[in-house]
């Protein structure tokens, strides 16, 4: 058997829907981890769905409770070839955000896998149940293709609350490190840079949510007798956040500025552009950091948001000077930003601005983190997507959004690859959300070649070669 053959049987299963039967099925659970009464259900996801298919893989598996009280199960398996291969670890989550099933097009279900065309609707077809259903599907037609082997040893882990903020994730994987250690973790989720880019990413910018709020006084007093007399708390808090972002975007907080990109990471970057796909709002190219393009200030730098600003009543305006205000700040952040520290800094900029009476309350916190491009485990990877799509694959250093990869690259310590297999209109959370087949099909045949590939990578002593490369973000840094 060949890796042709791999690819063929993982092609095989999509065209003759067996792929599209599985994942029927797992969409069908309504495992909405934000509804309270649905832990029976994403227990039963791991129990009753997950469970039997990893054991027809060949793996030894068992479902543990979270250590955050009243939060979703843990599927912890494992199938090992030999003490001498390396060991991969992989990763999916099983929860869904809520169905909001009145709110979808007429003849869809969030809990049925419709097709029309290309599309294939249903809750989770592209966050995650899909991309996890490929990556097994996919490692389904390695073990045929080889007899029963992969060449390598391979851990899985599966949460059933990553839409809750993966509560209990880093607790969990900090009292089992020893037993999830691996060499690697190769993982599917988010969305490729557009649909016909194949995609890597070896990370994510971190996130921290914050409020910024202002209380002068009690009640509201009107405008006309007192305009002018009594501050506005809107006016002040706008101007201390006008002190923070310009109006192009840019930070001007010190402190919460990137150090420069690193070479490695604007070689990567170089050539990929952001937007441009059906569907997506068109980029202002002229907002954000000065001296960088669009791709680097979403990729490579930080950028802070106004998520949401209240004074006074905006549904029944009122001629009264309001007394309060509050505003709902966001900070997206690549590695290397002093986060933890965002409220010192933060505090000292408003003070050092004459915004002693703005009050700060850090709400949310996830680290950013990032693999060298250089790695070898890296460029072997790109290597594998080229061979098997015919393109030059995407590779983004960071995702600009956020998933919980500190747990890997930092908690468990290995460099962090991942292959999407959605793209950026997929509706992600919202009604009608969906997959592409097409991309489903070809992430098939990513995978399969890439499982094929480690396989091969013992003999080459790749391995052996990358465990010396990486280090977290929090030495490397």
């Amino acid at each position: 058997m060949t890796r042709d053959t791999a690819i063929a049987t993982a092609t095989a299963g999509y065209d003759t829907g067996v792929f599209l039967e599985d994942l029927r099925r797992r969409v069908a659970f309504r495992t909405e981890s934000q509804e309270p009464d649905r832990g029976q259900l994403l227990r039963a996801y791991l129990e009753t769905e997950m469970m039997p298919v990893l054991a027809e893989l060949g793996f030894t598996s068992r479902v543990l409770d979270n250590p955050a009280p009243g939060s979703g199960p843990f599927l912890v398996a494992h199938r090992h070839e030999g003490d001498d291969l390396p060991t991969v670890l992989t990763y999916g989550h099983g929860d869904v955000v809520r169905g909001y099933d009145a709110q979808w097009r007429a003849g869809l279900s969030p809990w049925d896998v419709t097709v029309e065309g290309d599309h294939w609707y249903g809750r989770g077809t592209a966050d995650n149940k899909g991309q996890h259903s490929i990556n097994l599907a996919a490692l389904k037609a390695v073990i045929d293709a080889r007899g029963g082997r992969l060449g390598f040893n391979l851990k899985l882990l599966f949460e059933t609350g990553e839409e809750m903020g993966s509560p209990g994730l880093h607790q969990f994987c900090a009292n089992l490190r020893d037993e999830l250690a691996a060499d690697l973790l190769i993982a599917s989720d988010g969305p490729r840079l557009g649909a016909a880019h194949p995609t890597l990413f070896l990370g994510s910018r971190g996130l921290v949510n914050f409020k910024l709020s202002l209380q002068l006084r009690d009640g509201g007093h009107h405008s006309g007798n007192w305009g002018g007399l009594l501050r506005n708390p809107g006016v002040v808090l706008a101007n201390a956040i006008a002190s923070m972002v310009d109006s192009r975007g840019r930070i001007l907080v010190e402190g919460l500025r990137p150090q420069a990109i690193p070479a490695s990471v604007r070689r990567a970057l170089a050539g990929i552009t952001v937007g441009g796909n059906p569907g997506e709002p068109e980029v202002d190219s002229d907002y954000g950091e000065p001296g960088l393009t669009p791709t680097e200030r979403v990729f490579g730098w930080n950028n802070m948001e106004v998520l949401a600003f209240k004074t006074g009543n905006p549904e029944k305006p009122v001629n009264a000077i309001p007394p309060y205000a509050f505003a709902c700040m966001q900070i997206r952040f690549v590695v290397g930003t002093d986060w933890e520290n965002l409220e010192q800094i933060v505090r000292r900029h408003l003070d050092a601005h004459g915004f002693e009476l703005v009050q700060i309350e850090v709400e949310r916190g996830m680290p950013a983190t990032r693999v060298d491009p250089d790695n070898a485990w890296v460029q072997w990877a790109l290597a594998s997507l080229q061979r098997t799509t015919g393109r030059a694959p995407t590779l983004l250093p960071n995702l600009g959004g956020t998933l919980p990869n500190d747990v890997f690259a930092e908690i468990l310590g290995m460099p962090t690859l991942w292959v999407p297999h959605s793209y950026p209109g997929c509706s992600q959370h919202a009604p009608d959300e969906h997959l592409l087949g097409s991309v489903a099909r070809e992430g098939l045949q990513i995978m399969a070649g890439l499982f094929w590939d480690l396989g091969d990578a013992v003999s080459s002593g790749l391995a052996q070669k990358a465990r010396g490369q990486y280090k977290p973000a929090s030495v490397s840094a």
